[in-house]
């Protein structure tokens, strides 16, 4: 679902690219079928699109917001993605004066690079690739300034996307231009390669962190007692309540840790010491911590679970 144009030449870097991204929704064969349909380039219209995919009984989500080029420094950055059942492949091209090094990442390990110092790269698929180097072709001047690029992309990327729903009508484009010579440019890009990508590791390590909490969250939460009884009062000190936990029970902290097994003490709070006995029981009724006995209330600063 992408168009990127790059331009790299002793003059600078010109890069444009289209912001759109589909999201295919229902049957395995249904969906495929449709994007192969409109990879073909078959399908010249969202309308045309949208009515289709309805046919086909396939939900879209469709946006024009992705962001698939981006500077870095005096580098700019290219990324089409390809994402699979266990996941997400990655093409970049980083291109800057006299240099550019093209990357395929599974994840974030780097499987492919290449490289050159000057040269038009076109990423997409099969059509709108073609239909890209055609326009190019009939438009190119000889000598072309980074000005005269701009003006062609543009009439790429106005034409394309009159063509096909894979192309997005709003687009980006950024200029490059630095005074490095060949082997400058390619010392320079590799550094810059090497940090993009440790970034992606950084990245891709917090998300399945959080998914791990998350998914930690959502386990220990179907746990979380709202009725049953809790354990016993063991000690009595003022205001603060000790409880024996009952042998089904244990005490986590906000971040899911326990901090009391079952038959565990912990200490917990009442504004009416006067209503509690060794010996009584605590509970949950109504979702309100409190003696059974009395209904006197409880407070404390742990999550109490089945264990």
């Amino acid at each position: 679902m992408s168009l990127i144009m790059s331009y790299i030449g002793s003059n600078g870097c010109v890069m444009a690219g289209d912001k759109r991204r589909i999201g295919f929704f229902g049957d395995k064969e249904k969906r495929e079928k449709l994007e192969e349909y409109l990879y073909s380039g078959a399908i010249q219209t969202d309308e045309e699109l949208v009515k289709v995919a309805k046919e086909q009984e396939v939900t879209l989500k469709i946006s024009d917001d992705a962001r698939k080029i981006r500077s870095i420094a005096d580098v700019v950055v290219g990324e089409v993605r390809f994402k699979t059942p266990f996941e997400t492949k990655r093409k970049r091209i980083y291109g800057t004066t006299n240099g550019y090094i093209i990357t395929e990442l599974s994840g974030s390990d780097i499987k492919k690079v290449e490289n050159g110092a000057s040269s038009i790269v076109v990423f997409g698929n099969k059509v709108t690739k073609q239909m890209a180097n055609e326009i190019i072709k009939k438009h190119w001047k000889s000598k072309a300034s980074l000005e005269n690029v701009e003006s062609v992309f543009k009439k790429v990327m106005d034409e394309i996307s009159g063509k096909t729903p894979s192309v997005s009508k709003d687009y980006d484009i950024i200029i490059k231009h630095s005074g490095m010579d060949k082997r400058e440019a390619q010392k320079h890009l590799r550094e810059i390669l090497i940090k993009d990508v440790k970034e992606l590791q950084k990245w891709r390590e917090g998300l399945r962190q959080q998914l791990d909490t998350n998914a930690k969250s959502i386990q220990m939460a179907s746990k979380i007692i709202n009725e049953g009884e809790i354990g016993k009062v063991q000690s009595i000190n003022g205001d603060k309540i000790g409880i024996l936990l009952d042998k089904s029970v244990q005490a986590l902290d906000m971040e899911w840790n326990v901090i009391a097994g079952p038959g565990g003490l912990i200490e917990m709070n009442t504004d009416d010491p006067s209503s509690v006995k060794i010996g009584d029981v605590a509970v949950i009724e109504n979702e309100n911590l409190c003696i059974r006995r009395t209904k006197c209330s409880l407070t404390c600063n742990v999550i109490l679970c089945r264990s």
